[in-house]
């Protein structure tokens, strides 16, 4: 089963204060902790539990400011891996968990109105907008230094006549008689466990807790209207292939101003030329020949911010690295700090064929001591690690 966004989930906006986080939690906690479902069928324990695990991994993300900007800026992504909520020991006492967030006062005897099996009073039904997914296409060069994109997208967006309301004036839009704007109905059932308080969805209303009695003509009364947008979406530096951005608010909008739904943005890296990537290092493999192995030269090396000039010295084998720290890519905002490293993997060239004069002048160099194999530590370091790739 896929995650359902935390701010669903807690059934609260974007721009929610900490305090009406913490209150959303507070009543999911109460309707959903396990301790109250232990008269309950199987089935309806595990949906306890399931839900007040998805509640308490919400909260534990949204109310923490530093995990909250991170989901905010790419979702479910910049989250995992963090430590969340531990139910390795159980769920703990409710009591306990809502006085250590809430403060004191938070008893089972009192504190909460309608405390029956059922749960607290659901809040009034808020709406929210589809996602929107799209695919952003990147240089390493625009990775490197971050950049922004225009993306065009096709969205539902509030209809200008009504504003989204889905009616032509605040006077059209009824409070629901069969609920009185609450979005739910009650029902109490007295048996010899006590008293249960049970919440549905209003079957007139759909839980908006109002009725619109003249559509706005224009949208038919949903309140919204298809677009052609163009969204300017800010890509940060080091992002990579298969990422996917959150961009808060900037999908399908609601019915009757609910909230938006999100742009998910998903990185794909374009292939390089010269240069290839393993998390924030860069890789460069240089050909050259035997002579210039053995009396050492210059060689350019690519680097996304221009070319650089590397000198080998003379004898370099074959399968040499020589890296250029600090050339590689910096770490997305929240992964890691710094910068990786470009590696240059130099080549050596054999000629496949040789004139006679060539041949007989390496024939009279053969017997040299120079060209006896008499591997330095540097040697042995470059010829192990070729022997490893076996």
């Amino acid at each position: 089963m896929a995650k359902r966004d935390y701010y669903e989930v807690l059934g609260v906006g974007k721009n929610a204060t900490a305090d009406e986080i913490k209150a959303a939690y507070r009543q999911l906690a109460v309707k959903w902790h396990p301790d109250k479902w232990v008269s309950g069928t199987d089935a309806e324990k595990k949906t306890a539990e399931e839900k007040f695990k998805e509640a308490a991994e919400a909260y534990d993300v949204l109310s923490n400011p530093d995990k909250k900007a991170k989901y905010d800026q790419f979702g479910f992504a910049g989250v995992d891996g963090q430590a969340g909520p531990d139910f390795s020991h159980g769920f703990g006492n409710l009591n306990d968990i809502l006085n250590d967030l809430f403060g004191g006062g938070f008893g089972f005897g009192g504190g909460f109105s309608g405390f029956g099996f059922g749960g607290g009073q659901p809040s009034q039904r808020v709406y929210r907008g589809r996602d929107i997914r799209t695919r952003v296409k990147l240089t390493l060069e625009e990775i490197a230094t971050g950049c922004e994109k225009e993306v065009t997208l096709e969205r539902l967006r509030p209809c200008p006549d009504c504003g989204g309301k889905g009616a032509k004036s605040d006077s059209d839009i009824k409070t629901c008689p069969q609920c009185n704007g609450t979005g739910q109905v009650q029902q109490v059932t007295n048996s010899i466990f006590g008293r249960s308080i049970t919440y549905s969805t209003c079957p007139r209303c759909g839980g908006e807790g109002k009725i619109v009695t003249n559509p706005c003509r224009r949208c038919g009364g949903t309140g919204l209207e298809r677009k052609k947008e163009t969204v300017r979406i800010k890509i940060p530096a080091g992002v990579e292939d298969g990422m996917q951005l959150n961009i808060r608010s900037e999908g399908h909008a609601a019915q009757h101003n609910g909230v938006n739904g999100d742009l998910l943005v998903l990185i794909e890296q374009l292939p390089h030329a010269q240069l290839k990537r393993d998390g924030q290092n860069l890789f460069y493999s240089q050909i050259i020949s035997v002579t210039d192995a053995m009396l050492g030269t210059e060689i350019s090396v690519p680097a996304l911010d221009g070319k650089y000039t590397v000198k080998l010295e003379p004898g370099t084998q074959s399968g040499t690295v020589v890296k250029l720290r600090g050339k590689g890519l910096p770490a997305v905002s929240g992964y890691g700090s710094g910068r990786g490293d470009l590696f240059v993997k130099i080549l050596v060239w054999i000629p496949h064929k040789l004139s006679r004069e060539e041949k007989e002048a390496v024939e009279k160099m053969k017997g040299s001591s120079s060209f006896t194999p008499s591997l330095t530590r540097e040697d042995k370091v470059v010829f192990d690690k070729e022997k490893n790739i076996f």
